[in-house]
């Protein structure tokens, strides 16, 4: 009977020993896959606006709050240039061959050029600071489909803001200069929903499309009458042409030269600088698109993530108001999201 005894405690301690073992063996083998196996994301960002370069920096911190570490499980390959529809191409046509795992980018012109470049391939593009009416970019803000999604730049919305505070830093004025990149996308849109609401103030429009800084100060001379000028103030819709430094810098000089107001977009150039800018926060507008590239690593199809908005943020230059002699209302003040003073 002792015999047995010791011969039934023998076995139960090796089986004792044997799933220890394997107990050991299967927690080191599943260190090794679960290494072997993370994941690093390769994420290609076209940051075509230095205007909004900041985006950059709002998509990364949002993603490391969401555990994307960048250089452990995330790179990023920045690609910076300035309203360049060849190097927006170009930049774009390596991402793909690269096979990147999702393309971050901005503005509206080189969105529109990511879903040409992406079209038939398996990358992923999420946009931001990008109008999207109108724009043929997603089929509903609800269900963006093919292979894109990200945050909207609600361009008719702030273009309305942009005037209605123009109209209150300078009541007087009836004749507003609307400069634009020629040819650029989402003006259009902007100008449509201007219209009635200039109309209704009583005030005439006056496009001017340039190509570059030496075509507008052509345009802008040719409003020099021997009275002065034909022109009451410089408004800017939401366009990559007044937030360009050299294209500002002509508009800034003949707007202080003349006594004329000029804003809509917060912009300083050459010691010249614009008295108001409504905009998106373009750091937030970065950070809200983390969590959307976070559903597409986890798998979600990014044409059935739908597009979230950016909010505005209202941007006064007191400084610069005062400057113009141009009264600034305590309401504006109060509404304001910044003041510089």
């Amino acid at each position: 009977m002792r015999a047995y005894k010791y011969s039934r405690s023998r076995v139960v301690n090796r089986w004792t020993a044997l799933i220890a073992l394997a107990a050991v063996l299967a927690l080191l083998l599943g260190g090794c896959c679960k290494k072997d196996e993370t994941k690093v994301y390769q994420v290609g960002v076209l940051a075509g606006l230095s205007f909004v370069a900041d985006i950059v920096d709002g998509f990364k911190e949002g993603m490391t709050e969401l555990g994307y570490v960048e250089g452990e499980n995330i790179v990023y390959d920045v690609q910076t240039t300035e309203f360049d529809m060849e190097a927006y191409r170009r930049i774009l046509d390596q991402f793909v061959e690269d096979e990147v795992d999702l393309i971050l980018v901005f503005p509206t012109e080189a969105t529109m050029e990511a879903k040409v470049a992406t079209e038939g391939t398996d990358v992923p593009v999420l946009f931001t600071f990008a109008l999207i009416e109108g724009m043929g970019i997603v089929d509903s803000v609800r269900e963006p489909g093919g292979n894109i999604t990200g945050v909207r730049y609600p361009g008719p919305d702030i273009a309305i803001k942009r005037f209605e505070i123009m109209q209150e830093l300078a009541p007087e004025a009836t004749h507003m200069l609307v400069p634009y990149q020629k040819g650029y996308p989402i003006v259009g849109p902007q100008i449509e929903a201007l219209r009635p609401v200039a109309e209704a103030a009583g005030v005439t429009l006056i496009e001017a499309p340039a190509a570059d800084a030496a075509e507008l100060d052509a345009i802008l001379q040719a409003h020099v009458q021997p009275d002065g000028v034909d022109i009451d103030a410089i408004f800017f819709v939401a366009e990559p042409l007044a937030v360009t430094p050299e294209p500002f810098a002509v508009m800034g000089a003949f707007a202080y030269e003349h006594k004329i107001p000029i804003g809509g977009a917060l912009m300083a150039a050459e010691g010249y600088e614009s008295i108001f800018g409504v905009n998106v926060n373009s750091f937030d507008s970065g950070k809200l698109a983390a969590p959307l590239a976070d559903k597409i690593f986890r798998g979600t199809p990014a044409g059935e993530i739908p597009v979230v908005s950016a909010d505005n943020f209202i941007q006064i230059n007191y400084k610069a108001a005062q400057a113009m002699g141009l009264e600034v209302p305590e309401g504006l003040l109060s509404e304001a999201d910044e003041v510089i003073r």
